[in-house]
């Protein structure tokens, strides 16, 4: 999986066919979603869903750490962190300290820590495991996405289902419709091109037609959009360049091209605009680490603590914003011991992290799985995901999750509050 890029990940899993995964790309730009904005179809309290995915396998003991488990610091000696070193959120258990907007969440009752996540039987495959969370089918992932079989069910409409990635993830694809990738980065100028001149393509002019003052207020909102992305990038590299560290980057699937930060930067402005959608996917990669993980992974849960919080608190300051439920997964955890290499080894069960403005947070749900009861090495998992899929389908989506999930009847209890 070293080199496997997200989009390769994506035709390779075999879920749906590359032409569905590239459809909507081409069809459907950002203006066309905020076209929408105050869709009357929209009912007032209806809630949006951000699903947010990290490719890689993230390592579930060193995001939230059972620190007071001596289990756990046998088990890694070289990885594991001390009691004084977590963001301790009860007497046993803390985050990563690089999660310090998250752990700000969590007091702030907006983010719920679901343990033990995963599936019977798991798979430690990254595409097999990844088909099995894309379509909620873990006996035999099928062709199409829980969220595409949503989508099927809430009338079809592409733009209800967006991801701001250029290809289509499977969880977007369903059965007779299909989510709407919009892909974002990659605006060019050609060289010589004055930038008054560029200005001006972008400004209204009086008594112009209507198609010609869309294609100028396109421009100048595809120059803004351009010029956020660069500057989060940019703001990425000033980062890095501040780190005294010289680990390299993660080795594995990659998520979105565009930075975490600029894609939940555009959730945000669509959020805010009131547009139709109801489910929004972006995405993290590179939680593959096989060695030197600790340092590596703290920056890359820095990455995912910043992006996340700051978009939550700021979803936190509106009316539409406080509807916003967000979902943070990977397809399997980390083994439990460290291999010899001071990394980790794909694994199974893990963490779900929920947040939003009005999630029932501030709550670790379910009970942390043992770290000497083990399954050839892995963890046992206590909570099937398709509990918390179902929760999300019935209060976030209003839909009926035993439709979409083939018939399954396992729920989260109370896990979103009143929004």
């Amino acid at each position: 999986m070293d080199t496997v890029t997200r989009r390769k990940f994506l035709i390779a899993s075999g879920v749906v066919a590359g032409g569905a995964l590239t459809a909507g790309a081409t069809a459907y730009t950002l203006w066309d979603i905020l076209a929408t904005a105050a869709d009357p179809r929209r009912e007032p309290g209806a809630r949006t869903l951000v699903v947010v995915t990290l490719y890689g396998g993230n390592d579930g003991l060193a995001t939230v750490i059972p620190y007071a488990d001596p289990a756990y610091h046998d088990a890694r000696p070289g990885l594991s962190y001390s009691a004084e070193q977590v963001l301790r959120i009860d007497e046993s258990t803390g985050l990563n300290p690089s999660l310090k907007g998250l752990r700000q969440l969590y007091a702030n009752d907006r983010l719920a820590i679901v343990r033990g996540v995963g599936y019977p039987q798991p798979d430690r495959s990254h595409f097999r495991s990844m088909d099995i969370w894309h379509t909620g089918s873990p006996e035999r992932p099928g062709n199409t996405g829980w969220l595409g079989r949503w989508l099927d069910t809430a009338g079809g409409d592409p733009r209800l289902a967006v991801s701001f990635e250029p290809v289509l993830p499977p969880l977007l694809a369903g059965e007779t419709s299909a989510g709407a990738a919009v892909a974002v980065s990659g605006f060019k100028v050609p060289r010589g091109v004055p930038q008054k001149a560029l200005e001006a393509l972008g400004k209204p002019s009086p008594g112009e037609p209507s198609l010609q003052a869309r294609a100028s207020a396109c421009f100048a909102e595809l120059g803004k959009v351009d010029e956020m992305i660069t500057d989060v990038k940019e703001a990425a590299a000033a980062d890095d360049a501040d780190s005294d560290d010289d680990t390299p980057a993660a080795t594995a699937t990659g998520g979105g091209r565009t930075p975490l930060a600029a894609q939940l930067e555009l959730v945000a402005q669509c959020v805010e605009a009131g547009v139709s959608t109801r489910v929004f996917s972006v995405s993290l990669g590179g939680f593959d680490f096989h060695a030197d993980e600790k340092v590596a992974q703290e920056r890359l849960l820095a990455v995912l603590d910043s992006a996340v919080s700051a978009f939550v608190n700021r979803m936190g300051l509106s009316e539409r914003g406080q509807k916003v439920v967000v979902l943070v997964y990977s397809e399997f955890g980390r083994r439990v011991r460290a291999n010899a290499s001071d990394g980790t080894d794909h694994g199974t069960a893990s963490n779900v992290l929920v947040a939003g403005p009005h999630v029932a947070g501030g709550r670790l749900i379910g009970e942390q799985p043992s770290l000497t009861d083990l399954d050839r090495g892995d963890l046992k998992s206590t909570i099937d995901f398709r509990d918390i899929y179902a929760s999300l389908l019935s209060d976030a989506l209003g839909a009926d999750p035993g439709r979409i999930l083939g018939g399954w009847t396992g729920r989260m209890s109370d896990l979103l509050g009143k929004p």
